[in-house]
């Protein structure tokens, strides 16, 4: 099995519900996030302006630097492709923190354990088989599922869309999908 995640941008509305479904499921505090979609625009003139709406989380990284750089393994990833942190082993060092190229992770001020999306892996995952995120998006812009499954919704739909990924030239093959808006593009 291996877990990823589409955000369609051209269904995408900004709506902020998974950055809030997130924050209530992972008991995150205030002023930090594991998800945050962030607004790009206005682009065009009035009355034809258009918008994007750009997913800020980990990128599940098949090729992982945070988890390379770890000295303890307390990062890690698991058998399903969702890279995770084990606080129990972590020491604090914070090369997980530097090793991420999308500025993905957080010190969690309650733990002093770095916090990153996980997929709600403990939770929400656990429980319905999708992360809070996915779940509450109004307009299903948010597709989940496992690339290694034909009969997933996730493959069928990056067989048939075009899609981007977040800074491919790095090479960590990340597996957060984008389908770019057709009317403002997308720069990643």
């Amino acid at each position: 099995m291996k877990y990823a995640m589409i955000h369609d941008m051209e269904k995408c509305i900004g709506c902020q519900g998974c950055t809030i479904a997130c924050r209530s499921e992972n008991a995150i505090p205030d002023g930090y996030f594991r998800l945050k979609v962030k607004v790009d625009g206005p682009k065009g003139e009035f009355p034809n302006l258009s918008f994007n709406y750009v997913r800020h989380s980990c990128e599940m990284c098949e090729h992982t630097p945070c988890v390379t750089v770890c000295p303890t393994h307390a990062s890690f990833m698991d058998e399903n492709g969702i890279v995770d942190i084990n606080a129990d082993v972590c020491v604090g060092c914070l090369y997980c923190v530097v090793a991420c190229p999308y500025n993905a992770r957080y010190v969690n001020p309650l733990t002093n354990v770095p916090d990153k999306c996980n997929f709600c892996k403990h939770t929400h995952l656990k429980q319905y088989g999708e992360p809070a995120c996915v779940a509450v998006c109004p307009t299903d812009a948010l597709i989940f599922g496992d690339l290694d499954d034909p009969l997933s919704p996730i493959f069928s739909y990056l067989a048939n869309k075009p899609f981007v990924t977040n800074k491919p030239h790095l090479g960590t093959k990340p597996k957060l999908f984008v389908v770019p808006n057709k009317k403002g593009g997308v720069v990643l």
